[in-house]
């Protein structure tokens, strides 16, 4: 485990979230959702990170999109440099330039992608590493690209269930050496890789899984995450990691959790 450090977060307000649409398997257009709730949510989150002592900056929520609060898939930010996105799916398409244009007026160099690629969603850093998912969202030709970008090795991992559709809903960093995972999200080839890169690595329950305990948000040392995630919780605790649970499940309703709302920027 290391030293906790101040984090830099982009977040989106969920002013206009939304299930209208069905992109994903935890999507129900039928269903009920309460704006008004998944705000209050999201608001504690935030504060959570402020009370951790983490920066929180903010871009202006778009009507239209309800899916802009999954700041996540805004981008990856690694070294001060930026990989915009490019979504797969057209409801979500108009994120893209929003996010692109927040970091090119915030001084940032932009590199565009010329694949599919949802940002954070699939990218992750890990200590001197990205590891990369593929499979349902993120191309795999995405992965050469943001290795030419930032420089730093690339590791591709083969997502193959449909309910973890981003690497971020089944593989969480805990920081620059260990990682905690769902192995059954991933082929037997990438678990193979993670069990040889991460032998000390905090394995999830399905259950843990199933309320997104691996969309969390870790600074090095505390871990914020979805309370349902009881199990996971303890078991993080037994690692030496400290722990916030926090109840995002409105936003899970769209098939995000702390992590999906949470872009980190690393100057």
């Amino acid at each position: 485990m290391t030293t906790a450090a101040a984090r830099r977060y982009l977040m989106c307000r969920p002013t206009h979230f939304a299930v209208t649409y069905r992109i994903n398997p935890w999507m129900d257009p039928t269903a009920p959702y309460d704006t008004a709730l998944a705000i209050r949510q999201w608001e504690n989150l935030r504060q959570t990170f402020l009370g951790l002592g983490h920066t929180v900056e903010l871009i202006d929520p778009l009507p239209g999109l309800p899916d802009m609060v999954f700041a996540a898939n805004g981008a990856t930010v690694v070294d001060g440099k930026v990989f915009a996105v490019q979504f797969r799916d057209a409801e979500r398409a108009d994120e893209g330039p929003a996010y692109k244009a927040w970091f090119e007026n915030a001084g940032f160099d932009v590199t565009d992608s010329k694949n599919t690629n949802e940002g954070e969603g699939d990218i992750l850093l890990a200590g001197e590493v990205l590891l990369a998912g593929t499979g349902f969202r993120t191309a795999h030709a995405a992965h050469a690209e943001a290795q030419e970008v930032f420089g730093r090795p690339v590791i591709t991992l083969q997502l193959v269930d449909p309910a973890y559709y981003h690497l971020d809903t089944a593989l969480c960093v805990l920081d620059e050496r260990n990682i905690a995972y769902l192995p059954a999200a991933f082929s037997p080839g990438s678990q193979a890789v993670l069990r040889r890169l991460f032998p000390d690595a905090v394995i999830a329950t399905p259950e843990d899984a199933e309320v997104l305990g691996l969309n969390a948000v870790s600074d090095g040392r505390t871990v914020v995450l979805p309370v349902q995630a009881t199990t996971l919780t303890a078991a993080l605790q037994a690692a030496g990691y400290q722990t916030v649970g926090v109840d995002v499940s409105e936003l899970r309703k769209a098939g995000g959790g702390p992590k999906c709302c949470t872009l980190e920027v690393r100057s």
